[in-house]
C-alpha cells in the first residue's frame, strides 16, 4: 500500500507539479488523510482552472480526462483497501496487475502532459508573433489614419479650387455665349453689308453698261451718215488738213492758192454732204482709239498688246536637282513659271508671293508681292508676263503689276476661300472658282463681277480655253461651261475628288488629278468621257489641292506624291518615265514646267522648293 501511495505521488508530481503545503504527502495508513491531500489537489486544480482557463483550454480538456482517470485510480485504491477488511486477504497477483496498469496509464498521461506543454509553448510563440503583428498593424493603421487626414485635407483644397475654376468657367462660358451672339450678329450684319455691296456693284455695273451702250449707240449714230454718204476718209482728211494749212500756203504762193481753190471747187459737191459733220467724225474716230486713256481702266497700254505664241518643240525630262532651298517661311501651295521661262513665282501660307529669277540653273530672289491677308492658293501669269493673278484664303483674288509690290486690283465677292484664278481668253477678263460653289467672271477694267454661276459644289480648280471654262469639283465631276452664255454644256465624270486641272499648250488635252491616286488625260477634240488613266506604285495624292501639270510639248505628265517624290509619266506609252525621290521631306503640293521645257520646279508643305533639269 505504501508503494501505491508513492507511485501516485510520483505521477501527480510529474503530471501537474502540485504538492500540498509543506512539500510532502501525508502517511498512507489513514484513509482520511488520503482524502485530504486528494481534495487539496482538486482545489489547487480548480484554482489553476480559474486563473488559466482562457489560456489553457486545450490543456484543461486533457487534464479533465486525467482527473477522470485519477478518480478511477482512487476507486481502485479504495476497493483495494476495503477488500482486505471485508474478505480478509486478496490475491497479490491482482494487485500487481492493477499496479502495472496504473503505471502504464500514468506514463500515457505524463506523455500527454509533455505534448500539451509543447503545444502551449508553440501557441505562446504564435501568440507573441500575432501580438507583434497586431502592434505593427496598429502602427500602420495610425499611419494610414494620418494619411487619410492629409488626403481629406487635400481633397477639400482641390474641391475648393474646383469650385473656383467652375465659377471662372461659368463666367467664361457666359462671356463666350455673349461673344458668339455678337459674332452671329456681326456675321448677319456682314452678310447684309456684302449683299448690299453686291447689289450696289450690280447697280453700278448696270449703270455703267447702260452708259457704255448709250455711248456706243451715239458713236454708231455719228458714223451712220458717213457710211450713207460714201465719203472717202482720206479725202476728208486732205480737205481738213488743207483748210487748216490754207493761210500759210496762200501767203507762201499765190499760184498754189489758185490751184487749191480750183481743187476745192471741183470737190465741193462731193464733200458738201460730209463737211458739216467732219469734225464729229474725226472726234468719233479719235474716241475709238483714245477711249482707254479717258476712262477709268485699270489696264495699261502694254497689257493690250497681243501675246506672242511660244512653242516648245521638246521638253526635257528632269533627272537631277540643280538647287534645293527653303523658299518660304511656311507651307508652299502654288508655283508657276512665266511665259518667258526666266521668272518663277511661288506662294504659300505665309501670305506672300515671291518672285525668283531663273538663270544658269539657279533661282535668285527678285522680289516679294504683299497685300494678301491670308495664304495663297493659286498663281497665274498673264500671257505677256506683265501681270500676276493670285487666289487667296481671304475670299478674294488679287492682281499685281510686275514691278509693284502691292496689288493693283482686289476682286472680292466670294463667301469662302478662292481656290483658282485664271486669265480668260477674252482680253481684260479673269475667272475665279471658290469653295462656296460659285464660278465668277470679272472685268478688270471695272474691277467688277460681270457674271456668276452657282454650281453648289466645291470648286477645286479651273482652266480657260477658247470661249469655254472647265472646272473641277469635289463631287467627282468635271464641268465644261460656255463662257458666253454661262451655261454648263458637258459634264465629265471623274474617279474621285478633283484636286487640279491643267490644259496642254495647244488646248487639245485636259489633265485631271484626283484623290483616287490617279491622273486622267482627256482629248478635248472629241468631248467625250473617254480618258487615259496614269497610275504608279507608290504614287499617292497628298492633299485635296495637289497640282499636276502637262509638259509644254504635251509628251509628259508630272505630279508630286505624298511620299515626297516626283512622278513623271510618258503620254505615248502610258508608263512611268521616271521617279525623282529624296529631295522633299513632306508631301509635294504643286509642280510647274517652264514653257521652254528646260526647267521643272516642285514645292512641298515643308517650305522647300527644288529646281530640276536634265543637265
Amino acid at each position: 500500500m505504501v508503494d501505491v501511495t508513492a507511485n501516485a505521488r510520483e505521477v501527480m508530481s510529474d503530471s501537474a507539479g502540485v504538492l500540498p503545503r509543506g512539500g510532502r504527502l501525508p502517511a498512507s495508513g489513514d484513509g482520511r488523510s488520503a482524502e485530504t491531500w486528494k481534495g487539496h489537489i482538486v482545489r489547487e486544480l480548480k484554482h489553476r482552472d480559474l486563473s488559466q482557463h482562457t489560456m489553457f483550454q486545450d490543456l484543461i480538456r486533457f487534464y479533465t480526462q486525467l482527473l477522470e482517470k485519477t478518480s478511477l485510480t482512487k476507486g481502485l485504491l479504495s476497493s483495494s483497501i476495503r477488500r482486505p477488511r471485508a474478505a480478509g486477504s486478496a490475491p497479490l497477483s491482482s494487485l500487481l496487475q492493477q499496479r502495472s496498469q496504473l503505471k502504464k496509464t500514468a506514463g500515457e498521461l505524463a506523455y500527454q502532459v509533455v505534448e500539451l506543454q509543447q503545444q502551449i509553448k508553440i501557441k505562446e510563440g504564435v501568440l507573441e508573433e500575432q501580438h507583434t503583428r497586431l502592434l505593427e498593424e496598429q502602427r500602420r493603421l495610425s499611419g494610414a489614419s494620418d494619411t487619410r487626414l492629409e488626403l481629406r485635407a487635400r481633397v477639400e483644397l482641390v474641391q475648393m479650387q474646383n469650385a473656383t475654376l467652375k465659377e471662372k468657367y461659368d463666367n467664361l462660358l457666359k462671356e463666350q455665349r455673349v461673344a458668339e451672339t455678337k459674332l452671329r450678329e456681326e456675321k448677319v450684319r456682314g452678310e447684309h453689308l456684302l449683299a448690299d455691296m453686291m447689289k450696289w456693284k450690280k447697280q453700278a455695273a448696270a449703270r455703267m453698261n447702260s452708259r457704255n451702250e448709250r455711248r456706243s449707240r451715239a458713236r454708231e449714230a455719228h458714223l451712220a451718215p458717213v457710211a450713207r454718204s460714201k465719203v472717202n476718209l482720206d479725202r476728208i482728211k486732205r480737205v481738213c488738213f488743207s483748210s487748216s494749212s490754207a493761210p500759210s500756203s496762200r501767203s507762201a504762193s499765190p499760184k498754189n492758192e489758185k490751184q487749191d481753190e480750183a481743187t476745192e471747187r471741183r470737190h465741193t459737191r462731193l464733200v458738201r454732204s460730209a463737211s458739216a459733220t467732219s469734225p464729229r467724225i474725226l472726234t468719233s474716230i479719235k474716241e475709238l482709239f483714245d477711249r482707254k486713256r479717258r476712262g477709268h481702266s485699270v489696264c495699261s497700254l502694254e497689257e493690250n498688246l497681243v501675246s506672242p505664241v511660244r512653242i516648245c518643240v521638246s521638253a526635257r525630262v528632269p533627272a537631277r536637282a540643280l538647287q534645293v532651298l527653303d523658299a518660304h517661311e511656311q507651307d508652299i501651295n502654288a508655283v508657276r513659271f512665266s511665259s518667258s521661262s526666266d521668272l518663277l513665282a511661288t506662294g504659300g501660307t505665309d501670305k506672300v508671293i515671291k518672285l525668283w529669277e531663273v538663270r544658269a540653273g539657279l533661282l535668285t530672289h527678285r522680289g516679294t508681292l504683299d497685300g494678301s491677308t491670308e495664304g495663297i492658293t493659286c498663281i497665274e501669269f498673264d500671257p505677256m508676263g506683265f501681270r500676276i493673278l493670285a487666289a487667296s484664303y481671304n475670299k478674294s483674288a488679287m492682281l499685281w503689276q510686275l514691278g509693284d509690290s502691292v496689288p493693283k486690283v482686289t476682286l472680292t465677292g466670294h463667301s469662302r476661300k478662292v481656290t483658282a484664278a485664271r486669265f480668260s481668253s477674252v482680253l481684260h477678263q479673269v475667272v475665279t472658282g471658290s469653295g462656296d460653289g460659285t464660278i465668277r467672271l470679272w472685268d478688270l477694267q471695272r474691277a467688277a463681277c460681270v457674271r456668276a454661276v452657282n454650281v453648289a459644289k466645291y470648286c477645286s480648280d479651273l482652266v480657260c480655253s477658247e470661249n469655254c471654262i472647265i472646272s473641277g469639283h469635289y463631287d467627282c465631276q468635271i464641268r465644261v461651261w460656255d463662257s458666253r452664255a454661262a451655261s454648263c454644256v458637258q459634264m465629265l465624270p471623274a474617279q474621285g475628288k478633283v484636286t487640279s486641272l491643267d490644259l496642254s499648250s495647244d488646248h487639245l488635252q485636259l489633265l485631271s488629278c484626283c484623290r483616287d491616286d490617279c491622273l486622267q488625260l482627256f482629248d478635248l477634240r472629241r468631248w467625250s468621257s473617254e480618258r487615259v488613266s496614269f497610275r504608279a506604285d507608290g504614287f499617292k495624292c497628298g492633299s485635296d489641292s495637289t497640282k499636276a501639270v502637262i509638259s509644254p510639248d504635251g509628251c509628259y505628265l508630272a505630279a508630286g506624291s505624298a511620299d515626297g517624290a516626283v512622278y513623271i509619266w510618258n503620254v505615248s506609252t502610258g508608263k512611268l518615265e521616271t521617279r525623282l525621290p529624296d529631295k522633299h521631306s513632306s508631301s509635294i503640293s504643286a509642280v510647274s514646267w517652264s514653257l521652254s521645257g528646260e526647267y521643272f520646279v516642285s514645292v512641298d508643305k515643308s517650305k522647300r522648293a527644288v529646281l530640276w533639269s536634265d543637265i
